[in-house]
């Protein structure tokens, strides 16, 4: 990438801080394996970098077209897919999910009694589609207990069907359980992002991998994002690692050999995909630019100010409304959400540097992006690291980013 501080109105001896936060906490300790870093502003590329490995087994370091697996970074993609439908006047937010879905008329919630039993009920309004992009449809794992570990695992892999599962699949076995609660009642992450993935499906009549080529990523040029990588492209993929309990790095996703070198059945809007980092600035570049890039337009202005505003009632944050033990990519404390993504209440709030009204998301290898429309700011930060909680990359970022501002 073509870099240029000056146009982006950083300073570069502060931004060099971030090269050495990272080499210094976290490669050369071998805390990760690697990482790329991007940080844009003004138009302008202000800081790159491609530090460590990309998969040390092979002793190979992270190139600029490195492909990284996105996870739960897939999410703000799929509801961007989804919203184009909206566009077209397809569906409103408060249109009920089982329009489009029919499978699902008749869902039931099991509402817990004050014995500790539960009783079937009809939920108190429908789920919607605003419901879908929020995490507030009431979908649960169909698993007790916290899901962590293998058990997360089989629970998503039950959820899906089992081996072979599609979006259809997965539509299927949810019509036969109970809602964990009331539609709009809590926020809970999980299954729902999937749904909007299939609502694609459902109303544009095609593939939901086509429609994200057709519609997304032609029009971005985001030329290495999907669902798998390609032979041509293997040698690309990075390695995924764990933090094990001596914390030290293992294996999980060998990248000769793993998931993403085939063609899923499943095409998971919630985490399924892959993409470099060059992609994923232009899909941001998008979003910050009001929905448009290089003379195409994605959504309009009002969509992508609507999708990044807080949908939550009364201006709330996540805490207010997350299940209790439930999971936030980004934590509760000072975030609201818009529709697939976190909306910052701002620097108080949350305790960390930013604006009112920044935006962004993570994934579950620590993956993380923001946009801060404010300072007209995108930075994205790639790593191979599970689980996403191992090390607060986004804080200490915001620290080291901010300060580098200029004019």
């Amino acid at each position: 990438m073509k870099i240029d501080p000056d146009a982006a109105g950083l300073d570069q001896k502060r931004l060099e801080r971030i090269t050495e936060h990272l080499d210094r906490r976290y490669i050369a300790p071998g805390k990760i394996a690697g990482c790329q870093t991007v940080v844009y502003r003004h138009g302008a590329v202000g800081y790159f970098s491609s530090l460590g490995s990309m998969d040390l087994e092979r002793a190979k370091p992270v190139a600029e077209d490195t492909i990284w697996r996105l996870y739960s970074m897939t999410k703000p993609i799929t509801g961007v897919a989804l919203m184009t439908l909206f566009e077209h006047g397809h569906f409103q937010l408060n249109d009920p999910v089982d329009r489009f879905i029919p499978e699902w008329r008749g869902l039931m919630v099991a509402e817990k009694q004050p014995d500790g039993s539960k009783q079937l009920v009809t939920p108190a309004r429908p789920m919607t589609i605003r419901h879908a992009l929020m995490h507030m449809t009431g979908l649960g794992w169909g698993s007790e207990g916290p899901l962590t570990g293998a058990r997360f695992l089989k629970a998503m892999d039950d959820l899906r069907g089992g081996p072979g599962g599609t979006l259809q699949s997965m539509i299927e076995v949810l019509a036969d359980q109970p809602l964990e609660f009331h539609p709009g009642d809590h926020w809970l992450y999980g299954a729902s992002t999937d749904v909007c993935g299939k609502l694609v499906e459902a109303i544009s009549g095609m593939p939901f991998d086509e429609y994200l080529r057709r519609e997304v990523f032609g029009p971005l040029q985001m030329h290495d994002t999907a669902f798998f990588v390609g032979d041509e492209d293997g040698g690309r993929l990075a390695a995924s690692y764990g933090r094990t309990h001596e914390k030290t790095l293992r294996l999980i996703d060998d990248p000769a050999r793993g998931r993403y070198r085939e063609p899923p059945t499943f095409l998971s809007g919630g985490g399924g995909l892959v993409g470099t980092t060059a992609d994923y600035l232009r899909f941001t570049q998008m979003l910050l630019n009001g929905g448009e890039l290089d003379g195409v337009r994605i959504l309009g202005r009002k969509t992508v100010e609507f999708m990044t505003t807080n949908h939550l009632p009364g201006n709330a944050e996540l805490r207010e409304y997350a299940v209790p033990d439930g999971y936030g990519e980004v934590g509760f404390d000072g975030v609201g959400f818009g529709l697939t993504m976190a909306v910052g209440l701002g620097p108080v709030a949350t305790g960390a540097i930013g604006s009112v009204g920044d935006f962004y998301w993570g994934g579950a290898a620590s993956t993380l992006f923001w946009v801060d429309p404010a300072e007209d700011l995108i930075v994205i930060f790639m790593t191979q690291l599970m689980p996403s909680g191992s090390f607060n990359f986004r804080g200490q970022l915001r620290s080291l980013v901010y300060p580098a501002i200029v004019d």
